[in-house]
């Protein structure tokens, strides 16, 4: 068993549970997105990767070993919390990272200054880091990720504020490490980035794994569809608004005059073309799973439903039994 593999992880903090049974693997070369809301456990399971808390069940090995200090300085790291000194030089920075992670000086100070110059900050390498914009402190805290060459990735929420040109730039850094054969964890709450990115995810929710697996058989497993359609310009508005596809559970109509359906999955796509063409012609007809985005909505909402209902369970089964207390008392 070859990359990262988080089984069964476990983790309290007083009586909140911040993980409960999260479960994760990440192989070689595999660009994984970890996706959950707001308080989900997704930093508590990077920074339990990291060797940076204890946790209080479960397991988290590489290559089928335990995860020993030495293997955890191969792995780089980039915080959601930005763990950068604000006065200490961008480049100085940098360099100071490599030392720590093993490098000799020169090679930390000669990696620190290409890594700059390829986030384009070469002309800000002698600046304290709190004068950067919080774009560029996330530039320099990949370059310190990157910096002694890791062979696994952990990036919390690497895109968070970024503009557009600054993600491209980082996007362009991660997938050229998964080309290098490098594994990466990130999370992000930018599920469209995700899903262009990403063959693989991991969605957590209340400390739980809830799905994972390949992107696009997520998307079909959806019990929806959207089926998008467009009419030639000579079919009225009104007969538009007229027409509603067999099963229909929402229509919305974008700026461009396109109008979506969500239907359900067992739709037949060539009766609803067949049917949509009775209105006028059709110039636009695509029928397709949900977007990642819509698809995690609904996995946080089913498990959150299914859990209820669990621990309703469990809180029946731990009720007495009042009729037996009362036979009981009625045969005495």
């Amino acid at each position: 068993m070859t990359g990262l593999d988080v089984h069964g992880l476990q983790k309290r903090y007083g009586s909140v549970a911040a993980l409960t049974n999260c479960n994760l693997r990440v192989e070689p070369g595999q660009l994984v997105g970890f996706l959950g809301p707001n308080g989900a456990g997704k930093s508590t399971t990077m920074r339990a990767v990291m060797g940076l808390i204890t946790t209080d069940g479960g397991s988290v090995t590489w290559n089928g070993q335990e995860i020993t200090p030495d293997v955890r300085r191969r792995f780089g790291y980039m915080p959601q919390e930005r763990g950068l000194y604000k006065r200490m030089r961008v480049h100085e920075q940098v360099a100071y990272f490599g030392r720590l992670a093993g490098l000799d000086k020169s090679t930390a100070n000669s990696r620190a200054s290409a890594l700059l110059d390829r986030v384009g900050l070469a002309e800000r390498a002698d600046d304290e880091v709190q004068e950067l914009s919080v774009g560029n402190q996330q530039r320099v805290q990949l370059s310190v990720a990157l910096v002694h060459e890791p062979e696994f990735l952990v990036l919390d929420e690497p895109f968070a504020g970024l503009d557009p040109l600054a993600i491209d730039v980082l996007r362009e850094m991660i997938t050229e490490q998964t080309r290098n054969g490098i594994g990466v964890l990130f999370s992000s709450h930018q599920l469209e980035l995700v899903q262009e990115l990403c063959r693989e995810v991991v969605i957590v929710d209340e400390g739980h794994t809830i799905g994972s697996g390949v992107v696009d058989d997520i998307r079909a497993r959806s019990e929806r569809r959207m089926l998008q359609v467009k009419w030639a310009d000579d079919v009225s508005p009104a007969a538009q608004e007229q027409w509603t596809p067999d099963g229909m559970l929402e229509r919305v109509v974008d700026p461009s005059g396109r109008t979506t359906f969500r239907v359900p999955a067992t739709s037949d796509p060539s009766a609803l073309m067949a049917a949509a063409s009775t209105v006028g012609t059709v110039v636009t007809f695509r029928f397709e799973p949900p977007s990642l985005d819509e698809v995690f909505s609904e996995l946080v909402a089913y498990g959150r439903r299914d859990r209820e209902q669990v621990d309703r369970q469990q809180v029946d089964r731990q009720q007495p039994d009042r009729g037996a207390d009362d036979r009981e008392q009625a045969s005495s």
